[in-house]
This record gives C-alpha cells, sequence and structure tokens, in this order.
C-alpha cells in the first residue's frame, strides 16, 4: 500500500498484527466484533469503545497508552484522488460502472433514498470454486428514504 499514506498508529498495530501472526479473523474471535470493523479500526475508518480498544491492543501485544487514538472519531476516507492499488482500484471501478444500475434497482425496490454507512454491516467470504476461488462481499445497509416537508 505505498500509495496509501497510512496513519502511524495504522503501522504500528499492522506492524504489531504481523509480530504476533494473527488474522482478522482470528482478532474476531478474540474481540467478539466482525473481522472488517476490526481491520476498520485499525486502519482509522472506525472509531473503537474504550473497552474495543483495550481488548484490541491487548490482542497485539500493545500497551493501552494507544487507546485514546482509536476511540477518537477518524477522518474518514481515501481522500480525492482516484485509488491506484489494485484491488481497492477494482471496487472503485465497480462503483464506476454498476453504481448507477444499482442505485436504479435499488430505487425500484424502495423508492427514492439511500443506503446507511452507519447503520451498516459488511462481510468478505471466501467461496472456494473449482475455476478459481471467489471473492464475495456481501454490503447490507438500513434503507433510509428521502423525507418530504
Amino acid at each position: 500500500m505505498a500509495t496509501v499514506n497510512l496513519p502511524e498508529i495504522t503501522k504500528k498495530l499492522l506492524a504489531a498484527k504481523d509480530a504476533v501472526s494473527v488474522t482478522f479473523a482470528e482478532l474476531e474471535q478474540k474481540l467478539g466484533r466482525d473481522e472488517v470493523w476490526i481491520a476498520s479500526v485499525i486502519y482509522r475508518q472506525a472509531s473503537a469503545s474504550e473497552e474495543e480498544a483495550t481488548q484490541l491492543l491487548a490482542a497485539l501485544g500493545l500497551g493501552a497508552e494507544l487507546a485514546s487514538e482509536l476511540t477518537a472519531c477518524p477522518l474518514k476516507g481515501l481522500g480525492p484522488v482516484v485509488p491506484t492499488d489494485p484491488l481497492i482500484y477494482r471496487l472503485y471501478e465497480i462503483m464506476q460502472v454498476y453504481g448507477m444500475p444499482i442505485k436504479d434497482v435499488v430505487h425500484e425496490k424502495f423508492g427514492d433514498g439511500i443506503m446507511s454507512a452507519i447503520d451498516f454491516t459488511l462481510d468478505v467470504e471466501k467461496e472456494e470454486d473449482p475455476k478459481g476461488d471467489r471473492v464475495k462481499i456481501i454490503m447490507n445497509g438500513k434503507f433510509l428514504p428521502y423525507k418530504k416537508w
């Protein structure tokens, strides 16, 4: 991820994660929170409670002095630049190609509104396939209709 300017705390957390040889799925088991959410805390796209931060830091073999950084409200997003990392770019490209079709289908099924990214979950699953394993990404957000006044 050389093209993404990661916060120093993210670098520390990822280094600690590597040092203790733990996966996000294993952290999910230890913390009782989804692996994608845990990764979003590490990448400073979500904030943890004091208890969650302390548990995460302990699981990574780090001291609680970093907890305040994990409980702070983060600055979210990648910034205004088109991502260059191939996997992140592909997700960006998917929205460029399928964003309007998805929007139309959502509007047909639900009406005029949006999908919440706050009341939201995201799961990444691996589907084994003899022709090549498949990535399954499930986004699940509450529908929020636009109000009339």
